[in-house]
């Protein structure tokens, strides 16, 4: 089992979960203790508790044979669940759980736990015998989301789960880790009080502003100072220390006090915690943050930041930061872990709540996202990132949460591997810069370049309906501008098509196309018009209007026009009003430049059509013998520790556990060997040198040996050539001419696989030609399509079409094996020859490394 880790309980309380010790005897003979006769009997089948206590005797005994986790709330042991192998795949499944946690949904979440373990173990089968009258227990094996049957013996249920786990049981798991997630954010977010500690009567001072930010904003539950100094501050009356009752407290203080406040927050009962003080993980100080952490997840409080400005929530009138400005309410939830980037972003956004988390040692951007996925006042989520916690969970939440509301996020950092060593084409084109747009354009967010393409796109998605196609109709009274925001929908792919006569009344000195230009001296009331009659109309699905003031009727009379025309608008109306950023009358985006308001609508289109595809194809399952590529890859990093480079008999064998086309290869380490490979392979030949990255830069590929003779020479000739570096040969029989594709894909620790492909052979880099997608794929044509080079699959000029469907279940294939075999850090197949009678890898390189197994999706923990 997994050493301890904290999970969020139901409730939004949190609990520690770790293997049962022989040293937790005395904790569980207390549990015994505090549990009634009731809970006893029906965990026990006996009434007394001394059966309970020996049964905590022999659990804790060296001759325990089964597995069991307990759990801890405030350092006490508060339950215990267990599985016992007995035969034939078969385990049997107990639960005890202290009558003052019941309800917490704590059971339910061991028991998962517990069955994913046995499912790990190869147990296939959970029995339990549970009382008839036990019907908590009854329903949370029915609930769990594992397949139960159950049948009648005496006064008892024989119970029996499979251990298979199924796509309810993820689907349940998901639903119960989006409801705890929600529950122990919504007290911080939505608190009933306030502590502010550190509140000092130094107007400059931080915990003042924070204060002073509280009562401006009209909280209306108690604000409580803190401020053993001061009898009162900013009129009202200060604690020593926190008081209960309070949900928030924000800490204000020096950092060598925080922990000592931290620990009376928790004596306190606060659910959150939101620490502003700096001098901790970001000045080295990471062993303080950790202890932070450690008093703040023991208490069960929620911690944001530590070094952050604080939270916002417009809707409930929380202001607790220390902001120079009031946020004001708009539909746009933000979290930032940057404080100077929140500033900007807050000057030019109206927002429902704000998030500064800082150091993120506790509540990130996936916490956040739980929690906004469901807030009625927050229509659109924003996101300034500069690492990522949990990328793999990042994807699966923002996937879901971008299937009802857009996510958009800007990450910093896009530079390269970060001197990552690499030797493989796939690896230096993959770096975790392209695994980001990868994992967000997967997971359907809307990943942005800077901060101001984020307000942008936030201030048209939060005021607009989504669009349905990419036609976009461009009006106003200024050419120019209108030929530049025609010419940024070309550049964005978007359509400004051609108009239907008589859908626009003509004006005089009009030239009513598409952009349709009314003149610099067309009124309100023309432009209004027009931008009316768009609006409705079946030819579009977007209106720019672009207005230069002060022609026509003026600025003012002009932009309530455009308002006015716009409202109750089926489709987005934006506008471009040169000079002049914000919106109009609250609801028309309005940028300073056509191609601001472009690229917003382009966006806005890319992401509509993700979510039209809603129903999005599943992955290709394909067969394979993973358990035997699981032998390769632990047989190969026995003989090398450190990992490495496979032999390419291995990487071939490797390929084949999951189905990849691979061209037998014979490797050989002298001339009269690769004589004999290639009477074995047959004729005519080809001989490529081992050793070299690029073969062929230092003619290390020789094609079309027609004899035995001409291989023995070749092989001669390249040893001499090439010298020390070339460490042996393989003979390969000539393949089929075709369309030379790379194949590739790297595993990183944290965001896992990407499997890339792109043009191949020495074409390979200079092109850069590439597709990235995250597996598995579900969408292997549409991955090649994106490709500059697909046309060469279908037949070009003249050419005849080749076998894209078998290209594309190699793509599939190598996606797969890279899901699935974590330690498989880089995988090259180029080329992979594409012919008209299928995909053929002629040339495999496969790395392997020592890595920990990703963390189960499945199992429910903080982090």
């Amino acid at each position: 089992m997994p050493e301890g880790y904290d999970v969020l309980l139901r409730d939004g309380g949190i609990a520690h979960v770790r293997p049962l010790r022989p040293d937790d005897r005395d904790a569980l003979h207390e549990l015994v203790d505090r549990s009634s006769q009731r809970s006893a009997y029906l965990r026990f089948f006996t009434g007394g508790r001394s059966t309970a206590h020996a049964y905590m005797n022999r659990v804790t005994s060296p001759a325990y044979h089964g597995h069991a986790l307990v759990a801890l709330m405030r350092e006490r042991l508060v339950a215990v669940a267990e599985y016992i192998p007995i035969d034939g795949g078969r385990a049997d499944l107990a639960i005890l759980i202290d009558d003052a946690v019941h309800g917490h949904g704590l059971g339910t979440l061991l028991l998962e736990h517990v069955a994913l373990d046995a499912a790990e173990h190869g147990v296939r089968e959970l029995v339990a015998d549970v009382l008839a009258e036990n019907r908590p227990m009854l329903r949370v094996l029915r609930d769990l989301g594992l397949d139960v049957t159950q049948r009648n013996e005496g006064g008892a249920l024989h119970v029996s789960i499979s251990a298979e786990p199924t796509a309810r049981l993820r689907e349940v798991i998901e639903a119960r880790d989006h409801e705890a997630g929600r529950a122990s954010l919504a007290r911080v977010l939505i608190p009933r009080s306030v502590a502010v500690i550190g509140a000092s009567r130094d107007e400059r001072a931080v915990g003042h502003q924070v204060l002073r930010n509280l009562i401006d904003g009209g909280f209306p539950g108690p604000i409580h100072p803190v401020n053993p100094n001061a009898a009162e501050v900013a009129g009202l009356p200060c604690h020593d220390k926190v008081p209960g009752g309070v949900d928030l407290a924000v800490v204000a203080v020096p950092a060598r006090h925080v922990l000592d406040v931290a620990r009376d927050c928790a004596d306190a009962g606060v659910a959150g915690l939101v620490v502003l003080t700096s001098g901790f993980a970001e000045t080295g100080r990471r062993d303080t943050e950790a202890e932070l952490l450690k008093i703040c997840r023991t208490a069960g409080m929620r911690l944001i930041g530590p070094n952050c400005l604080g939270v916002v929530n417009t809707g409930a009138r929380l202001n607790a930061s220390f902001l120079p400005h009031r946020p004001v309410q708009g539909r746009v939830a933000l979290m930032s872990q940057s404080g100077a980037v929140a500033a900007a972003l807050l000057d030019r956004l109206e927002v429902s709540s704000f998030v500064s988390v800082g150091n993120k040692a506790d509540v990130s951007g996936n916490d956040l996202l739980e929690y906004w996925e469901d807030d009625p006042g927050t229509d659109v989520i924003a996101l300034y990132l500069e690492s990522f916690g949990n990328p793999r969970k990042f994807a699966r939440i923002a996937r879901r949460v971008a299937a009802g509301k857009p996510v958009l996020l800007v990450k910093s950092g896009r530079g390269d591997a970060g001197g990552r060593a690499v030797r493989s084409h796939t690896a230096a084109a993959a770096t975790p810069d392209v695994a980001v747009d990868a994992l967000t354009r997967a997971a359907g967010v809307i990943r942005l370049d800077s901060v101001h393409e984020l307000i942008d796109t936030a201030k048209l998605l939060a005021a607009q309906p989504l669009p349905e196609g990419s036609r976009v109709a461009v009006v106003g009274n200024s050419g120019g501008p209108q030929a530049m925001a025609a010419d940024a929908c070309e550049s964005h792919g978007l359509t400004v098509p051609e108009l239907p006569p008589g859908l626009l009344e003509a004006r005089a000195a009009a030239a009513l196309g598409n952009p349709v230009d009314l003149s610099a001296d067309a009124t309100a009331a023309e432009i209004g018009a027009a931008v009316r009659a768009l609006a409705v109309s079946s030819e579009v699905d977007a209106v720019l209007v672009v207005y230069t003031p002060p022609f026509g009727s003026g600025l003012e009379e002009t932009r309530r026009a455009i308002a006015e025309a716009a409202k109750g608008a089926p489709k987005p109306v934006l506008a471009c009003v040169a000079g002049h950023d914000g919106l109009i009358d609250g609801r028309v985006p309005s940028y300073a430049f056509p191609e601001q308001a472009v690229q917003a609508l382009a966006h806005a289109v890319r992401y509509a059509a993700w979510r039209r595809s809603a129903a999005r194809p599943a992955a290709v399952s394909v067969k394979a013998d993973a358990e035997a590529a699981r032998q390769v890859v632990q047989a190969a990093l026995r003989e090398q520790p450190d990992g490495g480079w496979l032999s390419p008999e291995t990487a071939v064998r490797l390929l084949r556990c999951y189905g990849v086309n691979v061209t037998e290869s014979v490797e050989a380490h002298s001339a009269e060997a690769a004589a004999e490979a290639a009477a074995r392979v047959g004729l005519p030949a080809v001989l490529k040198a081992v050793g070299p990255v690029h073969k062929s830069e230092v003619g290390g590929v020789r094609l079309g040996l027609q004899t035995i003779d001409e291989v023995r020479q070749a092989y001669h000739d390249m040893s001499a050539r090439i010298g020390a570096e070339m460490t042996g040969a393989l003979v390969q029989r000539m393949a089929p001419g075709g369309v030379e594709i790379i194949v590739g894909g790297v595993n990183y620790p944290a965001f896992g696989p990407l499997v890339m492909v792109g043009m191949g052979g020495v074409l390979a880099d200079l092109l850069a030609d590439r597709a990235f997608r995250v597996p598995p794929i579900a969408d292997p044509a549409a991955m090649l399509a994106e490709l500059r080079c697909a046309p060469l699959l279908h037949g070009y000029r003249g050419a005849p079409a080749v076998d894209a469907e078998a290209l594309q279940n190699q793509l599939v294939r190598v996606g797969q094996l890279l899901d699935d075999l974590p330690q498989v850090a880089e995988l090259d197949l180029n080329p992979v020859i594409v012919s008209p009678d299928g995909a053929l890898a002629v040339d495999a390189r496969i790395r392997v490394l020592p890595c920990q197994p990703p963390p189960s999706p499945l199992l429910r923990r903080l982090r």
